[in-house]
Parts: C-alpha cells; sequence; structure tokens
C-alpha cells in the first residue's frame, strides 16, 4: 500500500471540495478519508505536507479565495497576503530590496565593502581588493546588492513569479537550501571566471530557479512548476544576448555572465536531484 503523510484534520461538516479540486489542478497527489469521525488530508509527498497546511489556513482565513471557472478551480490571493505562503521567497524578495535601498539612499561604498564577494579599499582613484579571509558571508551576500531601479525591479518580480512556485511545491525548508546553494554557486562561477571585482544581483538565482522549474518537473511530474516554453525560450535567449555581448555593446553596462550560467547548470543539476530523490521516495512508498 502506498505511504500516505497527514496534512489536515478537520471537522466532517466542512467543505473540503474547493481546496482538493485546488489542489488535484496543481498536481498535488491525495486522499480524504474519515477517522475518528475527523476529516483527514493526507498527501503521497511528504514535502507537500506544509505547503498544504498554508493553503488551507489562508483559504480559512480569507487570505486567499478559491474560486471554480468553467469547472476549473482557480486560487485568488488578496494582494500581498500570498507571502504567507511562501515566506522563503518572501524574506529573500525583502532583503534585495531593503539593501537595495540602503545602497541607493545611503552609502554606496560602504554597502559595497559590506557586501561585496571580495573586500576592498579604496585608496585614491584606485580599488584595491583584500583577501575575504573567514567574511563567508560574501560567498551569498551579492546576490542581494542591485545597483538600479531597473536591475532590482526585474530580478525581485522574476523572483517571486519563480520563487513562491518553486516553494508552494517543494516546501520552505527545501527552498531556502535551493536558493543559499544556487546563490553560492552563481557568485563563485562569477568570481573564477572574472575575478576579483565589484558585482552582484538576483539574477543568477533567478537563472537557477528556471533552471530547476524546467528540469524537476521532468523527474516528478506532482511539481506542477514548469514554466511555459515561451519564457524559457526568452529568458534563455536573453541569457545567450548576454553571453555575446550585445547588451555591453548597446551601452548597458557590463554583466555577469558566469553567474547567470553558473546558476542556471545548478538549478538544472538540483532539479534533477530533488526530482529525482522525491520520485524514488514516492516510488518507494508505493512498494511498501
Amino acid at each position: 500500500m502506498r505511504k500516505t503523510f497527514r496534512a489536515l484534520q478537520v471537522p466532517l461538516g466542512e467543505d473540503l471540495l474547493p481546496l482538493t479540486a485546488l489542489l488535484r489542478s496543481r498536481g498535488v497527489l491525495h486522499q480524504i478519508y474519515e477517522e475518528s469521525g475527523q476529516q483527514v488530508l493526507s498527501v503521497f509527498d511528504p514535502s507537500h505536507v506544509q505547503p498544504v497546511e498554508n493553503l488551507y489556513r489562508a483559504w480559512r482565513s480569507g487570505d486567499v479565495q478559491i474560486e471554480a471557472r468553467a469547472g476549473k478551480p482557480v486560487a485568488s490571493t488578496v494582494p500581498l497576503l500570498e507571502w504567507r505562503l511562501c515566506p522563503v521567497t518572501t524574506v529573500f524578495a525583502l532583503l534585495s530590496i531593503v539593501f537595495f535601498l540602503a545602497f541607493f539612499l545611503g552609502a554606496p561604498e560602504q554597502w559595497l565593502a559590506l557586501l561585496s564577494f571580495t573586500p576592498f579599499e579604496v585608496q585614491g582613484d584606485q580599488i584595491r581588493f583584500l583577501p575575504m579571509g573567514d567574511q563567508y558571508w560574501r560567498l551569498i551576500t551579492p546576490a542581494f546588492l542591485h545597483f538600479g531601479w531597473l536591475h532590482i525591479t526585474f530580478n525581485t518580480l522574476w523572483l517571486w513569479e519563480l520563487g513562491s512556485r518553486v516553494e508552494r511545491a517543494t516546501g520552505s525548508f527545501n527552498t531556502l537550501g535551493l536558493l543559499l546553494v544556487i546563490a553560492l554557486v552563481s557568485n563563485v562561477s562569477q568570481y573564477q571566471f572574472g575575478g576579483p571585482g565589484l558585482f552582484g544581483g538576483m539574477s543568477g538565482v533567478v537563472y537557477g530557479l528556471l533552471g530547476f522549474s524546467w528540469v524537476a518537473p521532468l523527474l516528478q511530474p506532482a511539481w506542477a512548476i514548469q514554466p511555459p516554453k515561451g519564457i524559457m525560450l526568452f529568458m534563455v535567449g536573453w541569457l545567450f544576448v548576454c553571453l555575446f555581448g550585445v547588451v555591453e555593446v548597446l551601452g548597458f553596462g557590463a554583466i555577469a555572465n558566469a553567474a547567470h550560467l553558473g546558476g542556471l547548470l545548478c538549478g538544472a543539476a538540483l532539479g534533477c536531484l530533488l526530482g529525482g530523490l522525491s520520485r524514488l521516495r514516492n516510488s518507494r512508498s508505493e512498494n511498501l
């Protein structure tokens, strides 16, 4: 018998039909049964337990409304309240905005010196880069550095679009690890390719989420997070435009191409790993 994991236990009189219809539309395999005078909703993937609990609480508190349109359930979220379902993605987006405002409105040199991958000091008109030493936060923090309004807007919107989908499907703990690993790999890739320098932005993480979102559902179909092919073609096309230097020739400044490519490949590899492990767990559960 296939192993299940309890996500909800509610009174028998409560109507869970809208919720279960929405879960089916998102590819979340589950079942509802009666136990000791209660309704129990169980899922077949342990990583779905927390997202289902979060969605249920948001639905019952009125933050999410589930409507049926032409026989297909649609979840409409009260503006700015979907963050409750995706706390990790929300924190990363907010940190990006906060650090950008501090950088833009405060002392840029101080924030660069604190968050850049390589420590530096300014001597006259020259920048002298220093050893990182034990300042290991610098392996991650360049992802939170942004150098313009278009930069922060583009990255934050894509982080939310892709990250929130991943977090609802895989859970907050997995998403936190995913974002940290991708940020690490993309920053190190840029440093190894370009050497000491000032670079930053969440775009390496965005490309990592893109790679994960495309590859993971191929191995774990229950994670219905694969972006439309049009978006995938646009993002990969933009990556190649940047790699060939077209953006820099047009005067838009230097692009951290190694961070983008490193993030994309890292996300795809993690999609293979986590998607494969999730599918393997499901297969073992079915054989029990």
